[in-house]
C-alpha cells in the first residue's frame, strides 16, 4: 500500500493570502502546502480521502489518470470544495463512488445541488454513486476500511483506517472507544496545526502525546499551518519515528 500526500496544509493553505509571516515567505517547497488530502493506492487502485479546493491541481501534479472513489471526512470547504472537479473521472467511469456520512451528504446536496439533481439535470455535471458510512467496517477492493469518529471541536469527523494505515484529520478529541480502533496501527497520520493550543485541532504537543499513546511504528503530521514553524526546523525536534508530511510525499507499507 502506498500513501501519497496530496496536500498537507490547513484550511487556508500555505502560503496564506496576504500574509507576511516568515513561513509564508519561505522558498522551501516543503513549506508550501495545499489543502489536506491523501491518496491511498494498492495494485492499480486509487482512493482519495477528501476533495478540497486544490483537488484539480493535486491530480495534475501527481499525474493521476484514474481513481476508484473518494472518501469524505466532513463537510468543511477545505475538504469538499473541489467536488465539481471530479468531472473528468465521472466522464471516464460513469459514476464516481463517494463514501461519507449522512450529514456530509446533506451538505454536498445543498452546495452542489446540480450534481444530485434528478430533473432538468445539467448534462456536464458529474455523476456520483453515494455510499453512506456509519461506524461499520467496510471493504474497498479487498482492503478493510474502519471508520473512526473524532471531534473537531463539537463537530464529528469520520476518519479512516486502511488495514494498518490510519488517517485522522481535524482532531481535537477522540474517545477511548474510538482509540481502540487504532490498536496495532503501523502508520498514523494526524493533524498538528501549530505550536499554540487551538480550540478545534491538535497542536504539536497534543499530536505528539497522541502518537506516544497510540504507539505506531511511524507517524506523520499533516493539516499544518504557518504557525507550526519552518518544516526543516520543526522536524529536527521530533522523535525518530515522527515526521512532518509535505505535499507530494509518498510512503509505503
Amino acid at each position: 500500500m502506498k500513501i501519497t500526500f496530496l496536500g498537507t496544509g490547513t484550511s487556508q493553505g500555505m502560503p496564506m493570502i496576504a500574509s507576511s509571516h516568515p513561513v509564508c515567505l519561505s522558498d522551501n517547497l516543503k513549506d508550501q502546502r495545499l489543502r489536506s488530502s491523501i491518496m491511498v493506492s494498492w495494485n492499480d487502485i486509487n482512493y482519495i480521502v477528501d476533495c478540497g479546493p486544490d483537488f484539480r491541481q493535486q491530480m495534475l501534479r501527481e499525474n493521476v489518470e484514474a481513481i476508484n472513489g473518494i472518501l469524505f471526512t466532513h463537510e468543511h470547504s477545505d475538504h469538499t470544495a473541489g467536488f465539481d472537479d471530479v468531472r473528468p473521472f465521472s466522464y471516464q467511469m460513469g459514476e464516481v463512488p463517494i463514501y461519507l456520512d449522512t450529514r456530509t451528504l446533506k451538505s454536498l446536496e445543498q452546495r452542489f445541488q446540480y450534481v444530485f439533481a434528478t430533473e432538468n439535470r445539467y448534462p456536464g455535471a458529474p455523476k456520483v454513486a453515494v455510499n453512506l458510512v456509519d461506524d461499520t467496517v467496510f471493504y474497498l477492493d479487498g482492503v478493510a476500511v474502519t471508520p473512526i469518529e473524532v471531534l473537531h471541536g463539537d463537530l464529528p469527523v469520520t476518519c479512516y483506517r486502511f488495514n494498518d494505515v490510519a488517517y485522522l484529520t481535524d482532531v481535537k478529541t477522540i474517545s477511548e472507544t474510538e482509540k481502540e480502533k487504532l490498536k496495532g496501527v503501523k502508520i498514523l497520520i494526524v493533524n498538528a496545526l501549530r505550536q499554540e493550543a487551538h480550540p478545534t485541532h491538535f497542536n504539536l504537543e497534543e499530536a505528539l502525546n497522541f502518537v506516544k499513546e497510540i504507539q505506531p511504528e511511524r507517524a506523520y503530521f499533516s493539516h499544518i499551518s504557518h504557525r507550526l514553524g519552518f518544516h526543516d526546523e520543526v522536524e529536527k525536534t521530533l522523535p525518530n519515528n515522527v515526521f512532518l508530511a509535505y505535499d507530494g510525499l509518498q510512503i509505503n507499507l
